[in-house]
């Protein structure tokens, strides 16, 4: 391949950025034909773009300062530029790993492994993001960053593209990988906070530790972030290594339909269906007892789940109470367990993940959340794991 950067001075930055963001379906033949190395591209382009947001931060945070209801906060100079080199770098690695995680789904979705196009991908998506972050500057316009959702869909576009997926894929593809973003995305944040402090007294190594409250998931324990990045790594390789073995599809519908019982107690079976193809399968049946009933799914999320196992790394937890129920996730042998109730109109949910791949969920209007746990038990755990080996 020819070493060859064809945005690697910055009137082509510039060309390349309004080009991508004006006229991406364009944009992307341009990019899927033109010679590049990933080198090229991440210090031509990648480094100079990704330094946006933290450097906007950075000088909003000092010039403007952060706040709310008449309060205003400056952080510290030398703990506001630890923590933007720190959300700089993590940001790189990221990317690079992003890249690496497209690379190795591209055969399992029909694509063709391409490391330096998987780079693009990563990398060019990544435009509106990086772009969106320049209103960082002005605190109180952050919100505005939310325009740098955009870069979705450029990845949309450009995922299929560049990576030969063929078009019934080309969704599923795109969904896996924006979940993997997401996840390297909130690693890298918590990842970089504690380095806001790095100057702030003491000096050399810190260590990772505590808890972090991630609106919409619970808290999660910074002490296992190395087993969560260790876990990261182990997801890409099991990816590559099923691609390299060709065991990159999902276990039959109907395995995963015979799991499920005729009867549950004092329930029913009723209605029963599956569905699946090489990036996952499901299969679930209605249940009913009277007005009571319940819905009982098995989802196989093939070698894709192994990113299920990151919740469980981190040991996310979250408890919410209310007038008449509650709603908690938490960490159990591994296994993320999530579990919701309400005692006024006896409907609940129950859910579980198993062997960092499955996922079973039971919910409806039971007598109580026995009932719901009763019927994911009844799936029968060990049989349902045997289906992986």
């Amino acid at each position: 391949m020819t070493d060859v950067n064809p945005v690697s001075t910055p009137p082509s930055i510039v060309d390349r950025a309004k080009a991508i963001i004006l006229k991406p379906k364009e944009e992307w033949g341009v990019i899927d034909t033109e010679p590049a190395t990933v080198g090229g591209i991440f210090t031509g382009y990648v480094m100079i773009l990704a330094a946006i947001p933290p450097l906007a931060a950075l000088i909003g945070g000092q010039i403007f300062g952060y706040g709310a209801f008449g309060i205003t906060f400056r952080p510290s100079l030398m703990g506001a530029i630890s923590m933007a080199i720190a959300h700089y770098v993590f940001a790189l690695i990221g990317l690079f790993v992003l890249a690496l995680i497209i690379d190795a789904l591209a055969p399992q979705f029909g694509g063709q492994k391409d490391r330096v196009k998987a780079f693009k991908v990563a990398a060019y998506s990544g435009t509106a993001g990086w772009l969106a972050g320049i209103f960082a500057l002005v605190p109180s316009l952050s919100i505005l960053g939310i325009v740098g959702l955009y870069s979705l869909y450029l990845l949309y576009l450009g995922l299929p593209r560049l990576m030969k997926a063929p078009e019934d894929k080309a969704l599923v593809y795109t969904i896996v990988t924006i979940v993997a973003a997401a996840i390297l995305f909130m690693i890298a944040g918590a990842l970089a906070r504690p380095f806001g402090s790095m100057f702030g007294g003491a000096y050399g190594p810190s260590t990772v530790s505590g808890e972090m409250t991630v609106p919409g998931v619970g808290k999660v324990d910074l002490g296992k972030l190395d087993a969560a990045s260790k876990q990261m790594e182990s997801a890409a390789k099991k990816m590559d290594e099923a691609t390299q073995n060709g065991a990159s599809a999902a276990i039959a519908p109907a395995a995963l339909q015979a799991l499920l019982p005729e009867k549950i107690g004092r329930f029913s079976r009723t209605e029963v269906e599956s569905s699946g193809m090489s990036a996952g399968a499901r299969a679930s049946a209605r249940y009913t007892a009277g007005d009571d009933d319940i819905d009982l799914e098995v989802t196989d999320m093939a070698v894709a789940g192994a990113f299920a196992g990151l919740g469980a790394a981190l040991n996310v937890q979250s408890n919410k109470q209310t007038a008449t129920g509650y709603e908690k996730t938490e960490t159990v042998d591994g296994r993320i367990v999530t579990e919701e109730w309400d005692s006024e109109s006896r409907h609940g949910k129950f859910g579980t993940t198993l062997a960092n791949r499955f996922m079973v969920e039971a919910s409806g209007t039971v007598a109580s959340i026995d009932e719901l746990k009763a019927a994911v038990n009844a799936i029968g755990f060990d049989r349902l794991a045997a289906l992986a080996k």
